[in-house]
């Protein structure tokens, strides 16, 4: 099978084109022909020594990535739910070793969720990581809902387009930043209110939240906490919350910290039923398998509205 390998960490010039024989399966695993995969900031991140290299390096040379799309072609002897020709998607084996860029990965059946017939697996393929962070963040972590008031840092991103989409569902309302250029796109997700990160203070803008989900890191964890009402909590997805932050936003009542998405069938099983109604639609920038270094240079830039996805087949 064709893969992407990484004998060391660096640039995208460390990313590997080779053949390495198909995966063989264990008894609750099933083994996908992939048909197109996702990438997000986390590979890029993995990739440069950085991310959760810490987790899998001593599988060096590894297989990248984690979200993906494809068609089953053999089950393990314990696996009752999926079936050879079945059409599944899902993130495979996070925070741990997925192995997703290559033409077949060998995944737990309990990470995958039927794909629904009427979405492409471009479209399910950027519906697993980022989805799957937004709807765990917003219901699981922060008991989202209806009528509470959230902000979403970098809501025209892989995280941030699917947290807009999804709050507006619960019927929360909703207050997005991005720049001037995405404005247009924010509100056409469901956003209530925009604002222009290059051009306005977030804070000078907005009061009173629930919830602000910052896809962002840095400063805005330590910025945010002015805007949010006491027993209203930031979550951080970028990276942990520093101490001192964490400490200053208890003090003003307001719980701030960092959250790491898991795989679950149950929730992608969710999220398939939220694409097949068209409740979320998923933003896809195409890429082919053989543009994995450009399509990790433009996740690396920061500014990529929704998801990066790469065909194989």
């Amino acid at each position: 099978m064709k893969a992407i390998i990484i004998n060391e960490f660096g640039g995208t010039d460390k990313l590997e084109y080779t053949t390495l024989p198909e995966p063989v399966i264990k008894e609750d695993e099933v083994l996908v022909r992939v048909h197109a995969i996702a990438i997000n900031p986390v590979d890029v991140k993995t990739r440069q020594g950085k991310g959760i290299a810490g987790l899998i390096k001593s599988g060096m040379p590894f297989i990248l990535g984690w979200d993906i799309s494809g068609v089953v072609t053999a089950v393990g002897s314990e696996v009752k739910v999926f079936a050879a020709g079945d059409e599944v998607f899902g993130m495979v084996n996070f925070p741990g070793h997925g192995r997703a860029y290559a033409e077949y990965v060998a995944t737990p059946a309990a990470h995958l969720a039927k794909k629904p017939a009427g979405i492409t697996h471009q479209q399910a393929a950027a519906t697993t990581l980022a989805a799957l962070t937004a709807w765990q963040g917003l219901f699981q972590q922060a008991g989202l809902k209806k009528g509470q008031r959230i902000l979403v840092h970098a809501a025209a991103g892989g995280v941030g387009h699917f947290v807009v989409q999804l709050a507006k569902h619960a019927g929360a309302y909703v207050i997005g930043t991005s720049s001037a250029a995405n404005k247009d796109f924010v509100l056409g997700l469901g956003a209530d209110e925009h604002v222009d990160y290059r051009n306005q203070l977030f804070e000078d803008e907005v009061k009173d939240v629930d919830l602000v989900f910052d896809c962002v890191g840095g400063e805005h964890v330590r910025r945010s906490i002015a805007v949010v009402r006491p027993g209203g909590m930031i979550i951080s997805i970028p990276g942990s919350v520093p101490e001192e932050v964490a400490a200053v936003a208890k003090e003003n009542g307001v719980k701030a910290f960092f959250f790491l998405v898991q795989s679950s069938d149950a929730d992608m099983t969710a999220l398939a039923d939220l694409l097949e109604q068209g409740i979320i639609v998923p933003y896809v920038n195409h890429f082919d398998f053989s543009q994995m270094d450009m399509a990790h240079q433009q996740q690396a830039s920061g500014t990529t509205r929704g998801r990066i996805v790469l065909t194989i087949l």
